[in-house]
């Protein structure tokens, strides 16, 4: 399954709105499905966003891979995420850039 993040808007900040975003495409998840994050057509995104939406997504399965972009924002805040946290986010952020 592939998540167009520009569904949820072209500007995605808040925790809230990450977990919102999260629960909006819950339901279409099955267990153990290997997921694909597209961050094509978003403009921004904050690590609060990024955080919240992801460690609900690899709590939920742990076959989560991020789609190649050249978004300043995103990769800044992938960068944020992988120096300044631990666990399976900080993980897939590293894991993302260093294949960059």
């Amino acid at each position: 399954m592939t998540i167009e993040l520009k569904k949820f808007g072209i500007t995605l900040v808040s925790r809230p709105a990450g977990r919102e975003a999260f629960q909006a495409i819950r339901p279409l998840l099955k267990t153990g499905e290997s997921v694909r994050v597209d961050f094509d057509g978003v403009l921004a995104v904050t690590p609060s966003w990024v955080d919240e939406f992801l460690t609900l997504l690899l709590e939920h399965t742990s076959r989560v891979e991020l789609m190649k972009t050249d978004n300043a924002s995103v990769l800044a805040t992938l960068r944020v995420l992988a120096e300044a946290n631990q666990g399976a986010v900080a993980d897939l952020s590293r894991k993302f850039l260093h294949a960059q």
